[in-house]
């Protein structure tokens, strides 16, 4: 194998095992969907009941981002991503075997701080082990599992709606992918920036050079030595000049991606397709058609996020999802579901979404912060996002039931527009170049 084969083949092993922690955020927010046409009557849940079902998961994910800017800065990117794996699989089980709606609920939050701890750490990780080259491909790594995580809970999902309790074995199933995660993580080096942050200099060239080769080690370090500063960072460096403009991106972009739409059409498919008059065995496989697009189309845009760059592909994405998203609310609105038509428009939205919002939000917000206080900006964008996260996975059940379908419909349509004057205006292109030289250049905002 070619040298330069290598190395990459290095870091894709790498950032295969770091982002099995996107694998479990994928799971997890997809499993739900498959359990509420048997949760629901299992415990007489309320619109408002089932919207606090899916949404406690990101009250857990909102505490453990925030907890996870902190253990990661001062213990490294490591050791919480072995504790979040842990507590996934644990958590998954016990979900699974719940005794009551409320131990189920207390459960699902403890499940989301794993969640919101990995949803950080694991583009944190890969962004700070990559070369400038190909990192925009590696840190889609992350969403490439989230994604295949998707579309694993839809197909466990869809094999075990005929079970005996099965909405409790598509909880359990969680387990799985977590306990390979815990195994898998003990086997990938700390992060190299972290341990030159922390002035443990031979450990992180000894990293470096492992991943990188020496020549490209030693330029490495020499662009990290010119941001890096070892006093350490706190919460209120966040809010500095040069700090606080960037921060505050990273914030607007991460909330957009998720009130976007598409994760209302992941949480709540059953209930969309619902509203179309089909059945609960053709809901759950519209769901698998939903995660393999969803699959296909991150595999393009791992593709495309070095080649065309971020911003453009950001930009074309929120333009052309406002625009499928017109047209979904323009079939609910006329009744136009004969044949696969409502279908194939999910479907184009999902794929517009896969290729450009998805994987380009973990890669911007992995690129912009500096160094010295990347753990923390990263925790309070990742924070942000798990709000909205939050409040769309609670309040759609209530949205759709108070709005009509095509109402709702032409709501995320005028946000995804929002955003793209917004992105337009104000995201940088951050492609083929270092993470210092992104630092270097956002310092002046």
């Amino acid at each position: 194998m070619e040298p330069v084969m290598k190395k990459q083949f290095h870091i894709l092993l790498i950032s295969l095992v770091a982002a099995f922690g996107g694998l479990l955020f994928g799971f997890d927010i997809a499993v739900f969907s498959g359990t509420i046409p048997f949760i629901q009557p299992y415990y007489d849940l309320s619109s408002a009941q089932l919207g606090w079902t899916g949404s406690s998961l990101y009250v857990g994910c909102f505490i453990g981002s925030l907890v996870t800017g902190v253990l990661t800065d001062r213990f490294g990117r490591k050791p919480p991503l072995i504790a979040a794996a842990f507590i996934f699989s644990a958590s998954s089980i016990m979900m699974g075997w719940a005794s009551s709606y409320e131990s189920l609920i207390a459960w699902r939050i403890l499940a989301g701080v794993a969640v919101g701890g990995a949803s950080i750490l694991s583009p944190l990780y890969i962004a700070e082990v990559s070369p400038a080259a190909i990192r925009g491909r590696m840190v889609s790594v992350n969403q490439l599992t989230i994604v295949i995580g998707i579309l694993l809970a839809y197909l466990s999902n869809y094999l075990l709606a005929g079970m005996e309790d099965n909405w409790r074995w598509m909880f359990t199933s969680g387990a799985i992918p977590a306990t390979l995660f815990f195994i898998c993580v003990f086997f990938v080096p700390e992060s190299p920036r972290w341990l030159f942050s922390k002035g443990r200099r031979q450990e992180g060239l000894a990293v470096l050079t492992r991943i990188s080769g020496q020549e490209e080690a030693a330029q490495e370090v020499q662009q990290i030595d010119k941001t890096l500063n070892t006093e350490k960072g706190s919460f209120r460096d966040l809010w500095k000049k040069g700090v606080r403009f960037v921060v505050i991106l990273g914030i607007v972009i991460a909330v957009f991606q998720q009130i976007s739409g598409a994760n209302a059409v992941f949480f709540y498919a059953p209930i969309i397709f619902e509203k179309a008059g089909m059945d609960v065995n053709d809901q759950l496989f519209q769901q698998i058609l939903i995660g393999a697009t969803n699959l296909v189309f991150t595999l393009v845009a791992m593709r495309l996020v070095d080649r065309w760059g971020r911003k453009k592909l950001m930009q074309g994405g929120s333009l052309l999802m406002a625009g499928w998203l017109l047209v979904i609310g323009l079939c609910y609105y006329f009744n136009f579901f004969s044949g696969v038509w409502l279908t194939g428009f999910v479907m184009a939205f999902i794929a517009t979404y896969a290729t450009t919002l998805a994987p380009v939000t973990w890669v911007l917000i992995s690129e912009i912060f500096p160094t010295k206080v990347r753990g923390m900006a990263m925790a309070v964008a990742t924070a942000a996002l798990w709000a909205a996260c939050f409040a769309l996975a609670y309040g759609f059940p209530v949205l759709i039931a108070a709005l009509s379908p095509h109402e709702t419909f032409f709501l995320f349509a005028g946000i995804c527009f929002v955003y793209f004057l917004i992105l337009k205006r104000y995201v940088p292109e951050t492609g083929n170049k270092t993470l210092e030289e992104i630092e270097m250049a956002m310092a002046a905002h």
